[in-house]
Order: C-alpha cells, then structure tokens, then sequence
C-alpha cells in the first residue's frame, strides 16, 4: 500500500535530520542536546522508533518537557513494533504524515532505533513523495568510545553500517582513551567513511584537569557545532539497496501480581491502523509480549502505576536475564520512580517524575556470539537459556517482585 500523501504538496522543505546510532551509544542524549538549541518561536517534531513494543524514550522525552508551552512546540510521535526501516514503508509514511499536518513543525528529527539499517532508511526518506516536503539534512551518527574499544564491536556489521552512512559522527564516551587510541579511532572511521566530520561530545560532568571556564567554553563550542549540522544538506542521501528482513512471529500475555491466581487471558490484536503509528495495540494492563526479529529476542512488560517493584530485586532479575544487549525502563519501585538504561558497558538507574505506568524492555542475542560483559550478581536469579528462555517463570519472578500493600 503506497501513499503518496497531501502532505508532500501542502508542506514545502521541511528541513529533516537523522540522528542514527548502533544500540546503546546514546542518541536520546544528542536529541535532548539538539532540542535544547531549539528557538523559542519555532516548532518541531520529533519521531522516534523503538525497535520494541512498549515505547519507553517517548514518554521520557515528553515528560522532561519543563512547561506546557515548550511541550506545544516540540511535537513528540513514536513508531513501535519494529524497525522502520525494515517492517514496512506503512508506519513511517503515517508518522511523519501525520507530525507535519497534525503539528505543521518547523523541524523534523527522526530517531531510528540502534538496530536500523540507516542505508535503507535514508533511501525510503528519498523517495519522490518525500523530495519536496522534507529537506533532508546531515545525517547525525552517534559513536560510543567505550563500545568501539571492543573488538566485538568494531568487527560489528550493524555497528559499522552506522558509521558508513554518517555525513557526522558525534563521538561520546572517550574519556578514557589515549591519544593513540583517538587517533586509532579517527583512522578506522576513515577507512568506513573517510568523507564524514566528527565532533568530540563534551562530557558531563568535565574531568577535573579542566577549569570551569574551560568547560563552559567547550561546551558552548560543542553546542554550537551541534547544531549547525541541522543546517548543513546531506551529502549521503542517495539511492540505496533494499534490506528485507522477515516479518517476526509475535506473543502476548496478560500478567497479574503473584497475590493473584496467574489467568492467561488471550492476547490483544497486532495491526498496522493508519489511524496510530503504533503497530501494536493493546486493550489491557498488565501485560508482557516477546518476539524474535534476526538473531535477536525481544520481551517488554507493562505495568499499572499501583504495582511497586522491590527496587533491590530487580536490578540483580534483569541482569541474570541471559545474553541480553540492553534493558531500558521506566519503573514504579519501592525507591520511587526510576529510569533504567543498561548497556553491557554502562548500568545507570535515575530518578524520574511519576509516569502514567510502568513499561521495561529487553533485548537479548539469541546466540552466545555477542558476548555481554556483565556477570549475574545475584545467585537468587540463576542464568537461563537464551535459546529456552521459559517466560511464564519470568512472568511469575517479576509479579512476585511486586510489593502490593508497602507500609
């Protein structure tokens, strides 16, 4: 199905950036950078693809909006379910569709998940019905220093995929690289992509060797730099080869804290509706899905805001989960509200304001050819499987977590 939508006539250069980056190298950080150089006066649109089904940077993003005007200027969609460079043309036509003649922005930022593959989707975003509505900018990759170090990462096709189709590079994380290794580094882009700039992301907190004014001036030079590639034209935008990746087999389930009896209800239904560029649509709460897409697992739960998790169980839970890539949440615990970003490289935990519920996401190899580096830190929660994981037992090990009258 093709559409080839009014918006394509109505709006005229809507100037549109990409900001790509493999799994875990920190693009929400460089969104909410290049959101903060935004001009009171002006509005723009951000869409955001989660490779899952639970939707947890959106939400984030939307919340951490410091006023109702500044939340009327920045117009925040999600594409869940997939990539959408991949699963169809269908969920990312709607969405930016729907932003421009819903919110007639001044700006378009797109977030791919780190699972894309940027050369497919800059090619669909070079389609003809999009050539005049959207005026593509430099495609922006983001590049963790602490995963390229890792061997397993550098001779990663989907990690260097990225840095293939990047007009810029923003480098974070390499702090504590030598300046052997940052040379190392520049040359082994090179040899990806030897037209690609790259801009070194100033840390926060700076390192101590810096004085105050030092940092501010680099920071404010950092800035700056940022934000002149939402300017600057794309010099990768062109015609590219097609990926086609199959359609994945999907699962949901109804959960209930372990105080109840444990009912499997059926699960809601999966569809594209061109009314929502969400592909999944669910009725009830709570509930759990999991999916296989390419060699990896997928699993989320959802939670009503009144289920409280043990806020000492559940790190040492999610990190006996098997092979797993990355867990991302936003939970209701007994701490209070808390943020979850893991990556094999960097576990952080942050307060956030209370959300509307609770929402976790996994992602797990499917093969032991992509080793984490994180060790189970807690014998109560022994390692599973990867390839059996039984997920009625993580059902009823995550409800039994649920504290349902705190004192």
């Amino acid at each position: 199905m093709s559409l080839s939508l009014k918006t394509s006539t109505i709006f005229q250069n809507i100037p549109c950036t990409l900001v790509t980056g493999f799994l875990g190298a920190g693009k929400t950080t460089v969104i909410n950078q290049l959101l903060a150089t935004k001009p009171v006066d002006e509005r723009w649109a951000l869409l955001i693809n989660e490779f899952g089904r639970i939707g947890i940077d959106g939400a984030l993003l939307a919340s951490s909006q410091d006023n109702t005007a500044e939340q009327d200027s920045i117009a925040i969609r999600e594409v869940s379910g997939g990539c959408i460079c991949c699963t169809s043309q269908l969920p990312l036509q709607i969405a930016i569709s729907r932003l421009l003649s819903d919110h007639h922005p001044q700006r378009l930022l797109i977030e791919p998940t780190g699972l894309a593959h940027p050369r497919e989707l800059i090619r669909q975003l070079s389609a003809s019905h999009w050539q005049t509505a959207l005026k593509m900018q430099a495609v922006i990759t983001v590049l963790s220093g602490v995963q390229w170090q890792q061997v397993k990462y550098r001779h990663h096709d989907g990690f260097q995929a990225h840095v293939r189709d990047a007009d810029v590079l923003v480098v974070n994380r390499y702090d504590q690289l030598n300046a052997g290794e940052k040379q190392a580094l520049i040359e082994w882009i090179a040899t990806l992509n030897s037209q690609a700039s790259i801009i070194w992301a100033v840390s926060e907190p700076m390192t101590t060797d810096i004085t105050e004014a030092s940092g501010v001036g680099l920071a404010k030079a950092y800035a700056a730099a940022l934000s002149t590639q939402l300017s600057k034209p794309s010099q990768v935008i062109s015609a590219q080869r097609k990926v086609a990746i199959a359609r994945p087999q999907r699962s949901t389930v109804s959960l209930q804290p372990q105080i109840h009896s444990l009912t499997m209800a059926s699960s809601a239904s999966t569809s594209i509706d061109e009314s929502d560029t969400q592909i999944s649509t669910y009725t009830d709460l709570p509930y759990r899905y999991h999916e296989n897409q390419q060699d990896l697992t997928l699993a989320g739960w959802r939670l009503p805001a009144s289920y409280m998790l043990n806020a000492d169980e559940l790190p040492n839970w999610l990190l006996a989960l098997p092979n797993w890539q990355r867990i991302k949440g936003v939970v209701h615990t007994s701490d209070g509200w808390l943020q979850i970003n893991f990556t094999p490289d960097s576990l952080t935990t942050s307060t956030v304001d209370a959300q509307p519920d609770s929402r976790l996401e996994i992602i797990l190899q499917l093969e032991d050819t992509f080793d984490t580096a994180v060790e189970t830190i807690d014998s109560q929660y022994p390692p599973k499987s990867s390839t059996a994981i039984d997920w009625e037992v993580c059902d009823r090990e995550l409800m039994a977590m649920v504290i349902v009258n705190p004192l």
